[in-house]
């Protein structure tokens, strides 16, 4: 695939509709292509504006179908037959609650989709910030010990860590970021890791001097250190 095969896929990766291959094409590619960087900051903005059109997504067939069982469940099961407008309010009743029910089930997943749709969001601008870092040609790259990678500083000294085969965290932890100053480690954020690559941008800026290392901590991280070092690099 040639660069100009590359600068086609932008609006494909802003909307997270590309292959695995040509995902990890384009990224490498974008590493180095200050083009693609900004026009994808633009497109990634306007998905996410439209994420929050007035309109709203359509809601899936499952919840249709249980709002339409929870309709049947609810209609009365006999009904006196001594006049008619008497019969028609337990049933209008029932459409009513119904209805109601109907209603907390759409605002439920309303909701759901709003935190999934932030929680993507925030995702996909960490990886954009942490690839605006590793890409920053002044930035300066100090080797990991006890893995294999780098911590990359920028001369404004944001910061981010790449490391290659560093295995998932198992179930119920997570890797977390530290930076000491030389007084005591401080928080500086959460990954999962997995995969061939993990980059990370951390959360907080590395002065001078500063170590920067990762523990494996209970899931939701901790405020203070409580597990081993796995590795880490002092930033000069």
């Amino acid at each position: 695939m040639n660069v100009s095969d590359l600068h086609d896929l932008v609006a494909a990766h802003a909307l997270d509709a590309l292959e695995l291959r040509e995902r990890e094409l384009f990224e490498r590619h974008l590493v180095t292509c200050d083009r693609c960087r900004g026009e994808l900051e633009t497109l990634q903005e306007a998905a996410s504006a439209l994420a929050f059109d007035v309109e709203g997504p359509t809601p899936p067939p499952e919840l249709r179908a249980r709002l339409l069982a929870r309709v049947r469940e609810q209609q009365p099961a006999s009904v006196v037959p001594l006049a008619r407008r008497r019969w028609a309010v337990p049933a209008a009743a029932a459409l009513a609650a119904a209805a109601a029910a109907g209603a907390v089930g759409l605002g439920i997943w309303g909701l759901s989709l709003s935190r999934s749709l932030e929680s993507e969001q925030s995702a996909r601008r960490a990886e954009a910030r942490a690839l605006e870092i590793v890409s920053d040609p002044a930035a300066t790259r100090y080797p990991l010990r006890g893995a294999d990678g780098a911590i990359v500083v920028t001369p404004a000294r944001a910061a981010a860590l790449v490391v290659s085969r560093l295995a998932a965290a198992p179930s119920g932890k997570t890797y977390e970021l530290w930076v000491d100053r030389g007084d005591a480690p401080r928080p500086a954020g959460l990954f999962r890791g997995g995969g061939d690559r993990t980059i990370v941008a951390l959360e907080r800026p590395v002065p001078a001097g500063a170590l920067v290392s990762v523990s494996l901590e209970r899931a939701g991280g901790v405020d203070r250190l409580t597990g081993p070092l796995l590795f880490g690099a002092r930033a000069a």
